[in-house]
């Protein structure tokens, strides 16, 4: 049998590590929620907190009763403290990510991506967390110099969203070049 690229960096089967999903009120952290659970995983899944009581795309989810969720906001440092308690692995996924709204409120993005990835680094550190996958975007590479664009490409910030999605990278790559936080950097594209 395979082993798959998701399991807990051990050797170790998922059944029972704990993950924390932050963003999992999106379309894809709810999707990677429910695919985590499916393969044996606990969840803790962050939710965005608002005065609604609402979910997002958790509220869809057919395994609401396994997950744990909690509301909260990653700009708060305390908060994520308290959330990474007894995790073994993050996915990283909270962002503001309207592009067009970016143009108009451009502290936000950098508030919510930049500061909001400091938070969740610290925190998964100061737990000593065993794995951060931290993600971004296809926009960090801007219009293509070259196809197929790889890891190499140029980051090119078209955009304050884009900006703020580099500006996150960053410092989660200054989290494992200073402080050997095991991360990985996904950067998905739409196709």
């Amino acid at each position: 049998m395979e082993k798959n690229t998701l399991d807990h960096p051990g050797s170790r089967s998922p059944d029972g590590v704990r993950a924390l999903v932050t963003g999992a009120d999106g379309f894809i952290g709810s999707h990677l929620v429910e695919m985590l659970v499916s393969r044996g995983y606990t969840v803790r899944a962050l939710a965005q907190y608002n005065s609604f009581n609402h979910w997002g795309w958790l509220e869809d989810v057919t395994c609401k009763d396994a997950i744990e969720v909690v509301a909260g906001d990653i700009r708060d440092a305390h908060f994520c403290r308290h959330m990474m308690k007894d995790v073994d692995v993050v996915f990283h996924l909270a962002a503001l990510i309207a592009i067009p709204y970016s143009y108009i409120a451009p502290d936000s993005y950098v508030d919510t991506n930049v500061r909001g990835t400091l938070n969740v680094c610290q925190a998964a550190l100061d737990a000593d967390v065993k794995r951060v996958i931290h993600t971004s975007t296809s926009e960090v590479y801007g219009t293509a110099r070259y196809v197929p664009i790889d890891e190499k490409h140029p980051l090119q910030p078209q955009s304050p969203y884009s900006a703020s999605k580099i500006g996150a990278d960053a410092i989660a790559q200054s989290f494992q070049n200073s402080f050997s936080l095991p991360l990985t950097v996904a950067r998905p594209f739409n196709t």
